[in-house]
């Protein structure tokens, strides 16, 4: 490290002294541009986790973490892959389905949507689509009373609600002296929920699996797999591949990350790329930081030259000025960290009083599935950015530094 002449020359530089006040300016611009960029960096991003993490939690609470199913798409010993695999430490439940498109008709409106069949009291352990109802409850799709639950979208959509009736139609025919016709059966609605996500709310009915499998003309016992909920989902992809080669041939697991694979990695690019765009933000601060020093090795050409006479090398001139340099880049990077954690983490208040000063709704409701602005300060995140931050303001440094170093006494001093 520097000696302290070096520390304590370049410090001084740091500080405004009788006619160098434009540069401490200059410095000062330096160091909250940088501080200014790092807040802007860390909230962004903690805004998108936070986004992510409420996307992966609404997505989660419908579907499972993990499916098990047999590659001819029907299974009829779910009970034994069930009672096998319950004596895994890292599964917590799991719960049988079976599912199929259908087109729902209501007066004159119809509607596709995806039908899962479920049995209420499993599906409670992998899901939590009973805590997303509004009206009614899972236990009223009881086996034989061919009751349904919509999504709140969907019912918007055909236009009823609970106690109404709905015609579902499937994809299989019946052959009658008439001729080929589609397979009819009238559901009546026992329930609505809303998850949250369009995706559900607009596509997806459930019915009671006994229904399911009478509907879609199953086997009685034959379901098409088993959906499983895991203790730690970001552990899902490699439990799936355990649970693959724990289970005889034929049988395959899927995992959340899969099912869901576009849109999450959707998410990363936008967060790298956000990333890239702010740190450039970061990065024209920084580089503010060469303009203060070129203005200091220029201001201080006859110090330079005098403190070579004395004996100073050309390494402890440039010492100097990188100490200098170094100090602004930390300070500003210690006041970034420090603003963008505190506002962050206080995302929930600041962003209310300021719709409440401007009368405006940045998420409106009525528009936006989510309507706040969740946050997740992820320390991983704010290491990496006060390290880039503070290395660009070091690598700014070394130019003026080395210009400062090559400076020559004799021209220094010759109009001094």
């Amino acid at each position: 490290m520097f000696r302290p002449l070096e520390l304590f020359i370049g410090l001084r530089y740091t500080r405004a002294k009788r006619r160098n006040h434009f540069i401490s300016f200059i410095s000062l611009t330096s160091m909250l541009g940088i501080a200014l960029g790092i807040t802007a960096l860390i909230t962004v991003l903690s805004v998108m986790n936070g986004f992510q993490q409420e996307l992966r939690g609404r997505i989660l609470s419908m579907t499972a973490h993990a499916t098990i199913s047999r590659w001819s798409g029907l299974m009829d010993d779910w009970q034994a892959v069930q009672d096998q695999i319950a004596h895994h430490p890292e599964v917590v439940g799991g719960a049988p389905y079976i599912r199929g498109e259908a087109m729902l008709n209501h007066a004159s409106l119809v509607s596709g949507a995806l039908i899962q069949g479920i049995l209420p009291q499993e599906e409670r352990q992998v899901s939590d689509i009973g805590g997303k109802m509004i009206r009614g409850s899972l236990d009223d799709l009881r086996p034989g009373q061919f009751g349904i639950i919509l999504g709140k979208a969907l019912a918007n959509a055909l236009g009823v609600t609970v106690g109404d009736k709905v015609t579902v139609i499937t994809p299989q025919a019946n052959v009658t002296p008439a001729g080929v016709l589609p397979r009819l059966k009238r559901f009546d609605v026992v329930g609505l929920f809303e998850a949250g996500m369009y995706e559900y709310d607009r596509g997806l009915a459930l019915i009671n699996i006994a229904d399911a499998g009478k509907l879609f003309q199953y086997p009685d016992g034959v379901v098409n797999g088993l959906r499983l909920k895991l203790r730690d989902l970001f552990q899902a992809p490699r439990l799936a591949r355990e649970l693959t080669n724990q289970l005889p041939d034929g049988y395959s697991a899927r995992d959340w990350t899969q099912d869901h694979a576009s849109f999450f990695r959707a998410v990363q690019i936008e967060k790298t790329a956000m990333f890239v765009i702010l740190t450039l933000i970061v990065a024209v601060a920084a580089f503010n930081i060469v303009s203060a020093l070129v203005m200091v090795v220029t201001d201080k050409r006859a110090d330079i030259a005098i403190l070579r006479t004395l004996g100073a090398t050309p390494l402890s001139v440039m010492g100097i000025f990188i100490v200098q340099g170094i100090t602004i880049g930390l300070v500003g990077t210690l006041l970034g960290l420090l603003g963008g954690v505190s506002l962050a983490t206080h995302v929930d208040v600041v962003v209310p009083f300021i719709e409440r000063v401007f009368g405006i709704k940045f998420l409106a409701p009525d528009v936006y599935l989510i309507s706040d602005l969740p946050s997740q300060v992820q320390w991983g995140d704010v290491a990496t950015i006060g390290l880039v931050a503070f290395g660009l303001a070091t690598l700014a440094t070394l130019y003026p530094a080395w210009r400062a170093a090559r400076t020559q006494p004799a021209e220094a001093l010759r109009y001094e």
